[in-house]
């Protein structure tokens, strides 16, 4: 078996097997569960030699070979540094997991999530087929509602876990759309036979339909502004999931998409305009919002949030440099945004307080936290010598020029370069410098499972920037030059070259020192601003879904409002306009024939059903009704013995037989009106609609007739009912043989139908068999008890 097969379904064995390992084992369970995400690394770190000289590798197997859907997979320089993340920051954070969630009684269950989150992104990045990919895509949304709502006994958190779901369900469901809409216009549905087609695509007149749908669902997972909301509210969730989620899994997927398509839907007015300016919108409004908080996973959410527009701004900015910066800043992001979010998990853990306000000299006490913090933030600042500062340092040389659009976007990263410099040593600083501040819980180091994760994470860039000659070799290059669909190579170094990208650098330190120095004022000009403005998205949100429930009640209490007969007159009056209206609209009317001559006997058999007819309509009551309907199908059943089809007029006597009997039963049950409770009008109404339906359909049936007879289906069951069947009765050995699972299916639902009409019966109050209610009787009066 291939392994890179077994990598997709590892996660979930591992997770179907953490809640028994975790009552074994404790909290230590999590050393074992790391194993598998870190296997999963060491097998993908072996195709970085391969991807780095330029190669792919691709591999699957057959799905459903009728719709030419394969389980394949894509590894290129972009999946596979994701791939690497997920696993690598996965092994992590399953390890961290085991320290943070120690003691608690779901333990078992949480990791359970954690690494069925973790398999659904891993898919999701690897998958070259788009039904796969979609798949994987609509499970990470799933697999975060579980945990965004772990606590699930907390109002909140069932909110923001809805909340997520309905966003990236929906912006889900608009992807499907988009990727539909690519197969139709290049008539492929895998990733690596679709990034040839780019100039294809891009012609096509169905380009713009497509790139919005593709947006719709990428700016709904990677949380672009109007739609970012979910994504701090999800910080009700546990830590871990708060570090997995910002780093390495769901919010990146979209960018990821972004990248993905980036050869196939970039290079583009649209794409150049749309991206660049939803992404520069959700860096601002991201870290504008930061600054106003103070909840230390808050703080970090709402960089995330803005990480993730500069990222889109990038991705759509439309040089290669930009691209360059843009997967170096994704690299970077990830690594100091692990750290920093479980750093703010331990100072939350061991001191009792996420409060940055009420946090401070924790350095004595927390060490080794305070190293990975500082570390972090160094890179989240854009520091030297860090890979952040790479990262910076691309992203001016990329948008950096001297056209009006280039000015405006490149303003707009050094404001959100400077914020998020002030939030970085916000939450790395503020902590742990400066006076004791009592707190909660009296702090101390957090274990080696909480801290290894930071750690290792700030170790890891440090050593991208110190080494980044490897690094550029096997990561970021490879990476870049599937994102450009063109090859690049990456040269930037730690060493800062003069130039416009270092003043621009230096501009956006010396602004972002002076903001933090005076964070104060500036969170309480935001709290002012967005107190004076009042309304926001995530009010929207929710009134937007009250909206949806009370529109949701009306059409319920218009459309069922209980009452048998508007359900059937309402499907019996679109049953007939459906079917005009395809004769309306194609012009053609059947011509009537002539009437045929009769013999003496069908004659008869007719006039029985004209006597069947009248009986039904002039009967007083359902049950003569029933009875002389049974009139019509027995007459039916005699003209397919007079055309001689003696086995398909036996079936339908027994059908007839079975359903008279049936009906007649279940009407005995009931207590029946006499007569018939409709006025004058109900009746011509009614009596209208049954005309026109019976028209229509006579109509269409003529027209079916009058259609040339194609006899191969005729002369396939003349052949081989007998040979292959061994059975002489065609009719029943189609339903019994050919159609045999069909037919399996319309019993058990006939089945069902006929348990459902027991049960019904069999709880009818006593007194509605009768001809008269039963008489009431009262209370009776309450007893005392407890007292003689």
């Amino acid at each position: 078996m291939d392994l890179t097969f077994l990598a997709f379904f590892a996660p979930f064995i591992a997770a179907a097997f953490a809640p028994v390992l975790v009552r074994l084992l404790g909290h230590n369970a999590a050393w074992v569960l790391a194993l598998v995400p870190a296997l999963i690394f060491v097998h993908f770190a072996g195709f970085l030699p391969q991807v780095a000289e330029g190669g792919r590798v691709t591999g699957g197997v057959q799905w459903i070979p009728s719709f030419n859907v394969n389980f394949s997979w894509l590894i290129d320089g972009l999946s596979l540094t994701f791939a690497l993340l997920i696993s690598g920051i996965g092994t992590l954070i399953v390890l961290y997991a085991g320290g943070y969630m120690k003691g608690h009684p779901q333990q078992g269950r949480f990791l359970c999530f954690i690494l069925m989150f973790m398999g659904a992104m891993q898919g999701l990045v690897l998958s070259d087929s788009f039904f796969m990919f979609f798949v994987f895509w609509e499970l990470t949304s799933i697999t975060s509602f579980l945990l965004i709502g772990f606590n699930h006994n907390a109002e909140r958190s069932r909110r923001a876990a809805m909340q997520a779901l309905v966003v990236t369900g929906g912006g889900g469901l608009i992807l499907l759309a988009g990727l539909i809409f690519l197969w139709n216009m290049t008539g492929v549905s895998e990733f690596s036979l679709l990034l040839g087609t780019g100039d294809l695509v891009r012609e096509s007149p169905f380009y713009l339909a497509a790139l919005i749908l593709v947006l719709g669902g990428a700016f709904t997972k990677s949380a672009q502004f109007p739609l970012h909301f979910w994504l701090p509210n999800a910080m009700e969730a546990p830590t871990p999931v708060s570090a997995y989620l910002h780093s390495a899994t769901m919010v990146k997927a979209g960018v990821y998409l972004l990248m993905r398509l980036n050869p196939v839907l970039g290079d583009t007015i649209a794409w150049e305009t749309i991206l660049p300016l939803f992404g520069g919108a959700t860096l601002l409004v991201g870290t504008f919002l930061a600054v106003r908080q103070t909840d230390l996973k808050l703080m970090l959410a709402y960089t995330t949030v803005a990480s993730l527009g500069l990222l889109v701004m990038l991705t759509g900015f439309g040089t290669e440099k930009a691209i360059e910066g843009a997967v170096l800043y994704l690299v970077a992001h990830s690594l100091f945004k692990g750290a920093l979010f479980m750093v703010a998990g331990n100072v939350d853990h061991e001191a009792g307080t996420r409060d940055v306000t009420k946090l401070g000299g924790l350095l004595a006490a927390m060490p080794i936290t305070f190293g990975a913090a500082i570390l972090s933030a160094f890179s989240m600042a854009g520091l030297p010598p860090f890979v952040g500062f790479l990262a910076k340092e691309e992203i001016y040389y990329g948008i950096a020029a001297s056209d009006p659009w280039s000015i405006f976007i490149t303003a707009v990263a050094i404001v959100g370069n400077a914020l998020m410099l002030v939030i970085g040593f916000a939450v790395a600083v503020k902590p742990f410098l400066g006076p004791k501040v009592e707190t909660p819980k009296s702090a101390h180091e957090a274990p080696l499972l909480m801290y290894a994760g930071p750690v290792l994470l700030a170790a890891l860039s440090l050593a991208a920037a110190l080494w980044s000659g490897l690094f550029h070799q096997f990561i970021s290059s490879p990476m870049a030059s599937a994102v450009a669909g063109t090859p690049l190579e990456i040269t930037i170094s730690i060493i800062p070259k003069p130039g416009i990208a270092l003043t621009l650098s230096i501009v956006t330190i010396a602004i972002g020192a002076i903001l933090y120095f005076g964070l104060a004022r500036l969170r309480a000009a935001m709290a002012a601003s967005l107190e004076a403005i009042g309304w926001g998205p995530d009010q929207g949100f929710d009134q937007f879904m009250r909206g949806l429930v009370r529109l949701s009640v009306v059409l319920t209490r218009t459309l069922q409002n209980g009452r048998m007969e508007f359900y059937m007159t309402a499907t019996f009056v679109l049953l007939a306009l459906w079917l005009f209206r395809t004769m309306f609209v194609a012009g053609e009317w059947p011509a009537v024939p002539a009437f045929p001559v009769l013999s003496i006997y069908e004659w008869v058999t007719v006039s029985i059903i004209a006597i069947g007819l009248i009986a039904v309509v002039r009967a007083k009551n359902r049950l003569t009704a029933i009875v002389s309907l049974g009139i019509q199908g027995f007459a039916v059943a005699i003209l397919f013995m007079l055309m001689g089809a003696p086995d398909l007029s036996f079936t339908q006597f027994m059908v007839e037989t079975l359903t008279v009997v049936i009906l007649a039963l279940a009407m005995t049950r009931l207590r029946l009106s006499p007569q018939d409770h409709r006025s004058a009008g109900q009746t011509v109404l009614d009596g209208t609609i049954a005309i026109a339906c019976g028209v229509a359909l006579t109509f269409i049936l003529l027209q079916i007739l009058q259609t040339p007879f194609d006899r191969t289906l005729t002369e396939f069951f003349n052949l081989y009912s007998y040979s292959l069947a061994q059975g002489r009765n065609i009719v029943n050995v189609i339903l019994v043989d050919f159609r045999g699972v069909d037919t399996f299916g319309e019993i058990g639902v006939v089945m069902v139908a006929g348990l459902a009409i027991l049960a019904l019966l069999r709880i009818v109050p006593k007194r509605s068999l009768g001809s008269a209610p039963a008489p009431r009787v009262p209370a009776p009066e309450p007893v005392a008890v407890g007292k003689e």
